[in-house]
């Protein structure tokens, strides 16, 4: 095993295809080939599964993926280390988070620094996300989960607060505040299980013995949004998401508070990695 072979196999591991990782690179897509097959031959394994132009790790490759992120983070961080407090100029930051809308200002700040950034922002549940981190599938992430893993670190970046929304022409449309326990036998819209949409709702909802009609489970936020529009029953979201629609009307829950913090996350380990300190440190910033 030698540096050159471990890189070539991160590159195109990170780009999903060697043509890809060529271009990124600027390797040539026959050296790359070359490096990982004498990596595999190496140690008798197969690290991609090759289908036409895109390669997909296989679970030694996936694991191997891992060892290598970190490794070549931990680079990152001793070059980080020696240029001191060099201007951040340029990089590319891989985002997971549980909803655009508490990212993207990070994001924006970020760019606004420095202009020669790009950025990967993949959105899905709390509970996705988290793993994608862990994974190290993801630089940094943005989600409404609480956190007391000692190899994460946190920022707070705002609490929000739950309410449920209903089509203008439903029943419940009209009240604007009512208890939790006007969701007795209602039928309800919710994201899937590892949402803390979903989680903070039933949480509150068993404390008090509130049992809904049914529940319908739909895979993204907008798919909610359009499943309550289509009269499917009363969805939940958090405050600053509802935003301005005129199909729904906003209810909020009167007798409970269902505050959510939002985080900005990253691991320990990775702190001082210039990309992830710096999105970190705007997080901040926006969070005071």
């Amino acid at each position: 095993m030698t540096p050159t072979q471990l890189r070539a196999f991160h590159l195109v591991a990170e780009a999903g295809s060697f043509s890809a990782a060529a271009r990124a690179s600027g390797l040539s897509q026959p050296n790359l080939s070359g490096q990982v097959t004498a990596l595999e031959k190496a140690y008798g394994v197969r690290l991609f599964d090759r289908r036409g132009r895109s390669v997909t790790p296989t679970e030694t490759g996936r694991q191997l993926h891992g060892v290598t992120t970190r490794l070549f983070a931990l680079q990152e961080e001793a070059q980080a280390l020696l240029q001191g407090e060099r201007a951040l100029t340029r990089g590319h930051l891989r985002i997971a988070a549980d909803s655009a809308h508490h990212v993207v200002p990070i994001m924006a700040a970020l760019r606004k620094r420095a202009g020669g950034l790009t950025f990967a922002l993949s959105i899905d549940n709390s509970a996705v996300v988290l793993e994608r981190l862990l994974r190290h599938e993801a630089d940094v992430a943005v989600m409404a989960k609480s956190l007391s893993d000692p190899r994460l670190h946190a920022v707070r970046l705002r609490t929000d607060r739950l309410v449920l929304f209903a089509p203008a022409g439903h029943p419940m449309a009209k009240r604007g505040r009512m208890p939790l326990s006007g969701l007795n036998d209602q039928e309800l819209v919710l994201r899937e299980r590892g949402s803390i949409t979903r989680e903070v709702l039933e949480q509150a909802m068993a404390a008090t013995d509130i049992k809904p009609a049914s529940i319908v489970e739909v895979q993204t936020r907008e798919g909610v949004r359009e499943a309550v529009a289509a009269g499917f029953g009363v969805g939940a979201v958090f405050a600053s998401e509802l935003g301005e629609d005129r199909r729904f009307r906003r209810i909020v829950i009167a007798d409970h508070d269902l505050a959510v913090a939002e985080y900005a996350v990253c691991l320990q380990e990775r702190r001082r990695v210039a990309l992830v300190r710096a999105f970190m440190d705007e997080a901040t910033r926006l969070a005071s």
